[in-house]
């Protein structure tokens, strides 16, 4: 009887101790991923319940500005997030030290000159005010889309990064007006055009290829990515989840969700 009791009380401990360890590991997978909501946060939302297939768990943390999921990701806050370009990302990095990665690209967001005030480029007058994003890369990729409409030229040494004292030749005197990126679409009615970034001209109703009076190619090089901290670019989680991102239920759902080209998903 001591025997048996003895038996049981082993099984016990080994059945406790494999679901302690089944629980550590679990936690272990839980992916902490940051983004802003449209179309990040939608992108990651949707893949929620393949990733949990996986033994993942993603939460998705809604942020609505540029700065704080680059900071919660470095101090170790996040394990992702997914909300900026490839450009942007190396801006950052070299601004505040930092040394975070991209893990893959996933999408683009074709920039896009709005106006409520205008029809079409050539209606835009002389001394018009057109406000621009207010952070470097997305300033710079503001003025180059501007260059590319024919408003500006640059100086040849301007680069990603152009400010507009970097503006060579204006011949119509526009001024520009720098704004964080976030407030863009909400003043738009207070200026005559503004160069807004997909992110936020989504939610706020604005298609670049319907309202848009001039969009960014689709050659872009700002690419959307799963950024991480340096070394975790491998990490099976991290990859799982840009897998994830590429799969055949996103690609259906991005043609069905922005069938106008205002999330361009990439290889």
């Amino acid at each position: 009887m001591k025997k048996a009791i003895a038996l049981v009380l082993v099984v016990l401990v080994a059945v406790t101790s494999a679901f302690a360890s089944g629980s550590a590991e679990s936690s272990s997978n839980v992916l902490k991923v940051g983004a802003t909501p449209d179309p990040h946060a939608a992108l990651l939302n949707l893949i929620v319940d393949n990733l949990a297939e996986e033994g993942i768990t993603l939460q998705v943390i809604e942020f609505t500005d540029y700065v704080t999921p680059n900071e919660a990701l470095a101090s170790g806050e996040l394990d992702a997030n997914f909300y900026q370009h490839l450009p942007y990302l190396e801006s950052y990095n070299a601004e505040r030290g930092y040394t975070l990665q991209s893990a893959g690209g996933i999408h683009i967001e074709p920039l896009a000159l709005y106006s409520d005030k205008y029809d079409s480029l050539d209606s835009i007058p002389d001394g018009a005010t057109i406000a621009i994003p207010n952070d470097p890369t997305n300033e710079g990729r503001a003025l180059l889309l501007l260059q590319s409409a024919g408003f500006i030229t640059l100086s040849e040494d301007a680069g990603l990064e152009a400010i507009p004292a970097d503006i060579a030749e204006n011949p119509k005197n526009l001024k520009f007006t720098e704004i964080e990126a976030a407030s863009l679409p909400r003043i738009l009615a207070d200026v005559d055009a503004a160069v807004i970034n997909g992110n936020y001209a989504i939610p706020a109703g604005l298609i670049a290829t319907r309202d848009g009076l001039y969009v960014e190619g689709a050659d872009s090089p700002y690419v959307n990515v799963i950024a991480v901290q340096d070394g975790r670019q491998d990490d099976p989680a991290i990859q799982a989840l840009v897998s994830a991102l590429k799969s055949d239920e996103v690609k259906a759902y991005v043609a069905e969700r922005y069938p106008n080209g205002e999330v361009i998903l990439v290889d």
